[in-house]
């Protein structure tokens, strides 16, 4: 089985597989609607296909930097959000112009789509990729049901009910990445801690002396501005947390 932070392991987010679902909604939307006549440049077609496609690359991508880069990957989850943002706004702007308004969160065609229930995902072995595709194809057809091919006002509504599934879910994982962000400390944060945890242990085995304000061993630092540039003293290695210096004996 395929762990969540391995590689892959962005195919166990629901958040990526509903992205997915919403790319294969707004790819059907245009192709059945988004025509010559209405989009004579194909540029509203595009932006629509390109912000849904960006929306499941972004969670890919970035949850495959988990274990490298805490920023990069909150930074890719937003732009997913953003992307999604987008898309919405699309889709408002075409009920709006065909007269038309969103359903109010107690209708019950609302509801309906806002409660339906995706299955959860697979257990994937080696052969991932036909698992998770026949998964998404599989979840897809169940979903479209709730769409009406010969209505686009219809469709619109229930793509923008799981455009703000899909936000929630972002925003959920981008809360829960800047809690662990918080616990843990980014991939660069601890490559610090670690390289300072090198010294001090080198500054230990050297001899080195004590800082006179923290206590914490000495290393041996050269002065880089112009005035005494060059001339080396002992300086914490706590700093910049302790700016405690001694002068070379």
């Amino acid at each position: 089985m395929i762990k969540i932070h391995s590689v892959n392991g962005y195919m166990s987010l629901l958040s990526w597989r509903l992205g997915n679902i919403l790319q294969l909604a707004t790819q059907s939307f245009c192709k059945r609607f988004v025509d010559y006549k209405i989009d004579p440049c194909g540029r509203l077609r595009d932006q629509m296909e390109m912000a849904a496609r960006t929306v499941p690359a972004n969670i890919a991508e970035g949850s495959s930097r988990h274990q490298t880069s805490y920023e990069t990957e909150l930074r890719l989850l937003d732009v997913a959000r953003a992307s999604v943002s987008e898309l919405e706004g699309d889709y408002l702007n075409w009920l709006m112009r065909h007269g038309s308004t969103m359903w109010h969160t107690s209708d019950a065609r609302h509801v309906e789509v806002r409660n339906f229930q995706f299955r959860d995902a697979p257990s994937l072995s080696q052969d991932y990729m036909a698992e998770i595709s026949e998964y998404i194809l599989a979840e897809y057809t169940r979903f479209a049901t709730l769409l009406r091919t010969d209505d686009s006002i219809h469709s619109a509504c229930v793509i923008m009910v799981l455009c703000e599934r899909v936000k929630q879910l972002i925003t959920a994982q981008i809360n829960k990445r800047l809690g662990d962000f918080k616990e843990e400390g980014g991939f660069t944060e601890n490559m610090t801690q670690e390289r300072l945890a090198s010294i001090k242990e080198k500054a230990n085995t050297n001899g080195a002396p004590l800082c006179p304000k923290c206590g914490s061993p000495m290393r041996q630092r050269t002065i880089k501005k112009v005035t005494h540039q060059g001339e080396q003293f002992w300086g914490c290695t706590d700093y910049p947390k302790c700016d405690g210096t001694r002068r070379m004996q």
